[in-house]
């Protein structure tokens, strides 16, 4: 998929309600937004928009459903989860998930090397300059590596820590599950792996199988909001093309706000 730099100032856009292929519980509304990836400012500028949304919508209860993916690539994942441990939206339940990210983030930040250099080269670089952590592409010298992760966790605030440690793997609401990847089709909900939580693709993205719920999930880019009958896919590569999306559901339809 060919991503790229728009210029322009980001604005807002917002859709008009559509059927949606599940339901949430009368009275509820839920906000998911998609893979932030380091993008402070459009994560900004898209919850002040679901604020005002909410204020301008007749009251229901509501819930914002993060679906993963706050660090690398783009350049303020320390601001990205700073923001976030400040509680932004008191009068929301919120609900943050786990990503594949967070999950390298996590592992190198545990002493697993072993992920170092993936993890780098797939945005930890960026990550790591927003701690004040300076990292190359191509790091694999394991004494380097070594240095890095006592670095960054020597940098790394203890808000922060407790944040990546109280991530959820999936959450249910209604007719819908929430989680960043995807499940594993044909596998009931207890069973399902974390690893297909936070990295499934096309076993997942080809079924056409009933899942239980309908699942909504960030984790593969989408051009735009890519609804079908058993999942809802919201990542629109936000570090690269500017667009990040919110899902809004409410009973059984739906609508996005989006920055474009």
């Amino acid at each position: 998929m060919r991503l790229f730099m728009r210029q322009r100032k980001p604005s807002i856009r917002r859709s008009e309600w559509s059927p949606a292929p599940g339901q949430v519980p009368e009275g509820e509304r839920v906000y998911a937004i998609g893979d932030i990836h380091g993008r402070l400012d459009l994560l900004q500028m898209l919850v002040a928009a679901v604020e005002e949304e909410q204020h301008l919508l007749p009251p229901a209860r509501p819930t914002i459903v993060f679906v993963g993916d706050y660090v690398d690539r783009g350049p303020d994942s320390f601001g990205v989860i700073d923001w976030l441990c400040q509680r932004p939206l008191p009068d929301f339940e919120r609900v943050h998930l786990r990503g594949n990210h967070e999950q390298w983030f996590e592992d190198f930040l545990g002493g697993d090397i072993a992920v170092g250099p993936s993890w780098l080269y797939c945005g930890g670089v960026q990550t790591l300059a927003s701690y004040g952590v300076r990292a190359a592409l191509g790091e694999d010298d394991a004494m380097r590596l070594r240095v890095l992760q006592a670095d960054l966790a020597a940098a790394l605030p203890a808000a922060h820590r407790a944040f990546l440690h109280g991530l959820e793997p999936c959450r249910e609401i209604g007719g819908y599950l929430f989680v960043h990847a995807g499940i594993r089709p044909g596998v009931p909900l207890a069973e399902q792996s974390s690893d297909d939580y936070y990295w499934i693709r096309d076993d997942f993205l080809l079924s056409t199988s009933e899942h239980g719920h309908v699942v909504v999930h960030g984790h593969t880019i989408v051009n735009e909001a890519q609804v079908c009958p058993n999942r809802i896919g919201i990542d629109t590569g936000a570090f690269a093309t500017n667009v990040l999306t919110c899902l809004v559901l409410e009973a059984d339809r739906y609508r996005l706000i989006q920055t474009a």
